[in-house]
């Protein structure tokens, strides 16, 4: 199967294929469920199209908690199905669709009363594991161990002595959300699917009741286009209203947003080998290791803000750290964050229902003929979410269509990962990278990483650190512009690497070296670079200042103090 190449003319192609001929099936929106629809769809043998009015992940899908997990607490809910379902997932995306992007990560629940605590936590993470174990993927994973306070103390030393009596420690796994998203878009790209990010819905086409297709706006280059489709599946998240809107119908049910916000802060700030799951009164709060840093989330409030660019306030960053200390011998400071980011839950909602309560549950309605809207849910179910949503559209369809094949599909840079994996010194022999760099590339794009071996065998400069992130070669911010769809500075150091969150200056330092990197690739003059430079460093001193600001409507205003980014 070839890799698929997404770069700017891959886009112009796919745009203008798009309208072309009659879909099958077009997706709207490429979040992860949007993603995965289109990946659902076209391994069935559909022609397909994917179209995103930002960037790949660009909404909840790039701010996650970074989990591929069961959830745990769902058990105490009394939801098996849920976490079943969860559980056969996280298996099948350790095992079989994508080794090299989701990784086992280790969790330390410190348990605070004696006996009656170890006995009902115990039960819990026992259930846990065998109903992993059941659903036939979970082999990957340690099973849990109990730990007593000195066994518990020797692993995560930065806790206070009187913090537990005695501990638990379970595996999850975890992910680069932002990245898989883009595999996974790539991925349905090899086989066939059409795809177009900085593309924007702007209506809908209507033959009587029934709706025929989209008006889709390029938003970099400015012309509009009618793409036509059997189907037209909407999976944009928190904007599944908005989009609904367009076909002037109110739709069967509704989505709410819920904002968490996550704290970055680097590795040497809290002593430990293990991340950290912690009770708070209303939900539970995560330590998670994240490479050389930790990532500390999250909070879960109500938000009827701006969608595009939630906000996070002084509140909010006040209530993870006073938490975290809670439980840490050496507190952290403001001054030990190196990032911050917000995003929001899709949770499908009642009239009156409070958030803390809404559904993690997902749902798919076909509201009027030709639509299918697929919400709710979480990252880790999304396959599950698009094949429901393809099983949908399918039923609108004329004609014979193959069952879902995703649980045997892996997706780009799987097939073959662990044998590269096992060859990693051989490989920095052959490129003189070190043995480090090679491990950070395998488990970043997985096979793909001989692409960004070539870039550095036909030009020796980009195998070089980018200045100031230098846990990022030169190399993959070009094969970002060139490969993986990024038409932005800001699509570069916020998704496809993570630099935004894992630097003090939030990856201003590395922006004028990054824009001139990606400017061969995407034909940026200098007024361009300037530009984009300008754009993102205004996006962060907005982010700064609007956290500093006390509540959720002043945070929003300052960070709506950076206008996006308008192509030339």
């Amino acid at each position: 199967m070839r890799t698929a190449k997404l770069g700017p003319a891959e886009r112009a192609e796919s745009l203008a294929g798009m309208a072309e001929r009659e879909l099958d099936v077009l997706v709207v929106g490429a979040g992860v469920v949007g993603a995965g629809t289109a990946l659902d769809a076209v391994t069935r043998g559909l022609s397909t199209g994917l179209v995103e009015a930002r960037d790949w992940a660009s909404g909840t899908s790039s701010r996650s908690s970074k989990l591929i997990h069961g959830g745990l607490r769902y058990l105490e809910m009394l939801d098996f199905a849920l976490v079943r379902e969860a559980l056969k997932e996280r298996g099948l995306l350790l095992e079989r669709l994508a080794p090299h992007l989701v990784k086992p990560v280790p969790f330390l629940y410190p348990l605070q009363h004696k006996g009656w605590e170890r006995l009902y936590a115990g039960s819990g993470v026992a259930l846990y594991d065998a109903m992993s174990m059941t659903s036939g993927h979970g082999r990957g994973l340690p099973a849990h161990r109990h730990l007593t306070r000195a066994h518990a103390l020797r692993i995560a030393p930065a806790l206070k002595k009187d913090a537990l009596v005695g501990a638990l420690q379970y595996y999850d796994a975890q992910v680069d959300d932002a990245r898989y998203v883009a595999t996974l878009v790539r991925t349905a790209a090899a086989y066939g699917a059409k795809v177009a990010n900085r593309a924007r819905v702007t209506g809908f086409l209507r033959e009587g009741e029934r709706v025929v297709g989209a008006r889709v706006l390029d938003v970099e280059g400015g012309g509009e286009y009618e793409i036509h489709a059997k189907q037209i599946v909407n999976a944009t998240g928190v904007w599944t209203d908005d989009t609904q809107a367009l076909v002037g119908e109110r739709g069967q049910f509704h989505v709410r947003a819920s904002k968490g916000i996550h704290l970055v802060v680097p590795k040497d700030r809290i002593n430990a080998a293990t991340g950290l799951i912690l009770r708070t009164e209303k939900s539970v709060l995560f330590v998670i290791p994240w490479g050389r840093h930790w990532i500390i989330g999250t909070t879960d409030t109500d938000w009827n803000l701006d969608k595009a660019h939630p906000a996070a306030s002084s509140a909010d960053i006040d209530y993870l750290l006073e938490h975290v200390n809670s439980v840490l011998s050496v507190p952290l400071t403001r001054d030990d964050v190196e990032g911050v980011y917000a995003g929001l839950r899709p949770l499908l909602a009642g009239e009156s229902d409070a958030t803390s309560k809404l559904s993690r549950e997902h749902t798919v309605a076909h509201p009027v003929p030709g639509l299918v809207v697929v919400a709710g849910g979480k990252y880790t179910t999304y396959r599950v979410m698009a094949k429901d949503a393809v099983d949908e559209a399918v039923h609108g369809l004329d004609q014979r269509v193959a069952e879902c094949v995703t649980e045997d599909i892996p997706l780009l840079g799987a097939e073959g990962y662990r044998a590269l994996w096992n060859a990693r010194a051989r490989i920095a022999q052959r490129t003189g990278l070190h043995v480090v760099r090679v491990e950070h590339l395998l488990n970043r794009f997985g096979v793909l990483a001989e692409e960004i071996f070539e870039l550095i065998a036909a030009n020796p400069a980009l195998g070089e650190p980018l200045p100031a992130a230098e846990d990022y070669l030169k190399a993959e911010i070009v094969y970002a512009a060139s490969h993986e769809g990024a038409r932005h500075l800001d699509d570069v150091l916020t998704r496809r690497t993570r630099i935004s969150i894992e630097t003090f200056d939030r990856g201003t330092r590395s922006a004028r070296e990054a824009a001139d990197l990606m400017a061969p690739v995407l034909g940026w003059d200098k007024d361009q670079i300037e530009r984009e430079v300008e754009h993102y460093e205004k996006r962060v001193e907005a982010e700064r200042e609007s956290q500093r600001q006390p509540d959720d409507q002043t945070a929003d205003a300052a960070r709506l103090g950076a206008p996006d980014i308008v192509p030339r």
